[in-house]
């Protein structure tokens, strides 16, 4: 399509932060105001929270249907995380990238160790809370799980954090505006590497150096 010669192709992102550190309301925050980003909607068979919609927050499936698509070599990546299982589909991601859109993948340490085995040009990007008081607080605020399961979010944070140093960039969540701006900042400064503006602005650098 056009949008693929003029843009060239997308980068491929990969976000990940315990659960409750502000993930999901960044990377919304940050697509709604960049249309040139997407976000890959997952498959999971976890079970569907209210105000959740099938095929816009993930892609709902029974056990059963995801295996199938594991031993189909479906997904870029796939995990089980707290007894559910998470992939993401790797058509639709290298579809979209070759479009000229980026691609956010919201997922786990090792579902980004799987990315970036496949495709190791991907950039990645933790988010942390400010500290455990804030991340306990955030989720107890959020009125969605149960307390034995917010204590096993709780333990398994310091697990997730653990593999931080993996990742290509390092974010605090604090102050909202301000993680959001650091987000925005990566994206801008990824898009005007020599790399990326060469694909997309060829013809006004013949012009220039002739």
């Amino acid at each position: 399509m056009t949008e693929s010669n003029t843009q060239g192709r997308g980068t491929l992102y990969i976000v990940s932060a315990p659960s409750g550190a502000g993930k999901t309301s960044l990377v919304k925050a940050l697509t709604d105001a960049d249309p040139k980003v997407l976000v890959s909607v997952s498959h999971t068979t976890r079970d569907m929270r209210p105000g959740e919609e099938d095929g816009v927050n993930y892609n709902f499936v029974n056990q059963e249907q995801f295996l199938d698509m594991v031993a189909n070599s479906d997904f870029l990546e796939h995990a089980e995380v707290f007894g559910n299982y998470y992939g993401t589909s790797q058509s639709w991601v290298e579809s979209t990238l070759r479009a000229g859109r980026d691609v956010i993948l919201e997922i786990d340490w090792q579902g980004a160790q799987q990315v970036r085995r496949l495709m190791p040009e991907a950039l990645s990007i933790f988010i942390v809370p400010p500290s455990k008081q804030a991340l306990q607080e955030r989720l107890d605020s959020r009125g969605q799980d149960s307390a034995d399961v917010i204590d096993g979010r709780m333990k398994e944070a310091a697990s997730e954090t653990s593999h931080y140093a993996e990742f290509d960039y390092l974010i605090v969540n604090d102050q909202f505006e301000e993680a959001l701006s650091d987000l925005k900042s990566i994206l801008r400064a990824r898009r005007v590497r020599i790399e990326a503006q060469k694909e997309k602005i060829t013809s006004i650098l013949q012009d220039l150096l002739s």
